[in-house]
């Protein structure tokens, strides 16, 4: 007699059982299943017939848990196909096992308590859909993902994930410009006082941009063989000098000495660097001033379009002169990068289940088995 696991009051008593095959680990190129008498025990209080539970069973119960892990650990950085030729299984079993793998990955992390969080959102599947992803940029992983779209009432399900006394721990929120990650950040019972600090990788992103736009107008005004300097030569002006090859850096100085307005251009990209090397507001805002009046009587419309959009958001943009909000930047946008990459490895998960816990878990350190 034993103590039922449905009601947790009756008394159980053995009514029959089976054997069941259960696939293990394998022993070099040989599959291994364990042979198992499996009880059933009936409750002379709930009238329940249930099935005895054993925890090295894994919930999918034709598996040990040790294989489940083993499963998991290969899809962490391989396509399901291909885990499935290896162990001989279906598909969809291997994407199963692996969602196990990835919850029990979840329940074994720390609970999420951040400070300084990163807001970014993915785009998943065909046209406008979005999904925000929230990341711990100190513990440096992800810890939400969710929302309808990217619009301020998505964010705020995060917030309300969380909960009103973990979100007033919060100091710094990293984004791009997007109006509705402010918005429901600084809204009332969200986290009023958190500092938003705008991504460098989103600014420098718009300035490309500008320049990208100033090296086309250039070459819809020019005529003959004058577009011959500026033909082919996109990567050569959006790249850092530094970066550049012998062959590229020979290549931007022709193009630099055959256009004036590019010349002008290229030197406003590379001294707008400068911006994020100062440590104190007042002198941050006096170069910006500077910067901003070189762009006069120089005809550049897209720079003067990126001035104006820097002007608009210069709270968030200053708050990188303080030391303490010298934080991972790159991890918002590395991490998009990284979750584009799960993608691609699976030519698009439609299963969004299977994408959460992917991006939640990509970051978590692997179950030992």
């Amino acid at each position: 007699k034993t103590v039922c696991g449905q009601c947790g009051q009756g008394h159980a008593i053995f009514y029959d059982q089976h054997t069941r095959w259960i696939r293990d680990l394998s022993c070099g190129d040989k599959h291994v299943y364990l042979s198992l008498n499996v009880r059933r025990v009936l409750c002379w209080r709930c009238g329940k017939v249930k099935t005895e539970r054993l925890d090295w069973l894994a919930e999918l119960p034709n598996y040990t848990q040790r294989f489940v892990f083993c499963v998991g650990r290969r899809c962490h950085d391989t396509p399901v196909k291909a885990v499935a030729e290896e162990f001989n299984l279906d598909w969809h079993t291997v994407k199963e096992l692996d969602k196990l793998y990835m919850r029990e990955q979840l329940r074994r992390a720390p609970a999420a308590n951040p400070t300084v969080i990163g807001i970014d959102e993915i785009s998943i599947g065909k046209g406008q859909k979005y999904r925000i992803v929230v990341s711990d940029l100190l513990k440096g992983r992800p810890i939400w993902f969710g929302g309808k779209d990217r619009s301020e009432a998505s964010l705020d399900e995060f917030f309300a994930w969380l909960g009103p006394k973990k979100s007033k721990r919060i100091r710094l929120a990293v984004m791009d410009m997007w109006q509705a990650f402010r918005n429901s950040t600084l809204k009332i019972g969200n986290a009023p006082q958190a500092k938003i600090l705008y991504d460098k990788f989103h600014v420098v992103a718009h300035l490309q941009k500008a320049m990208d736009q100033v090296r086309r107008n250039e070459y819809a005004r020019l005529k003959g063989k004058d577009r011959r300097f500026i033909k082919g030569h996109r990567y050569t002006l959006l790249s850092h000098k530094r970066n550049l090859s012998l062959q590229g850096r020979k290549a931007l100085k022709v193009l630099l000495g055959a256009n004036k307005r590019l010349n002008t251009a290229y030197v406003l990209k590379e001294q707008f660097e400068q911006l994020w090397e100062y440590r104190v507001a007042g002198w941050a805002r006096r170069f910006f001033e500077h910067w901003r009046e070189s762009l006069k009587w120089q005809r550049l419309k897209p720079f003067e379009k990126f001035a104006a959009m820097i002007e608009a958001h210069w709270d968030g943009i200053v708050t990188y002169c303080d030391e303490e909000n010298h934080v991972m930047l790159g991890f918002v946008e590395g991490f998009n990068n990284k979750i584009r990459g799960i993608q691609r490895r699976a030519y698009g998960i439609r299963d969004e289940e299977y994408l959460r816990l992917k991006i939640l878990t990509c970051m978590l350190p692997k179950i030992e088995i």
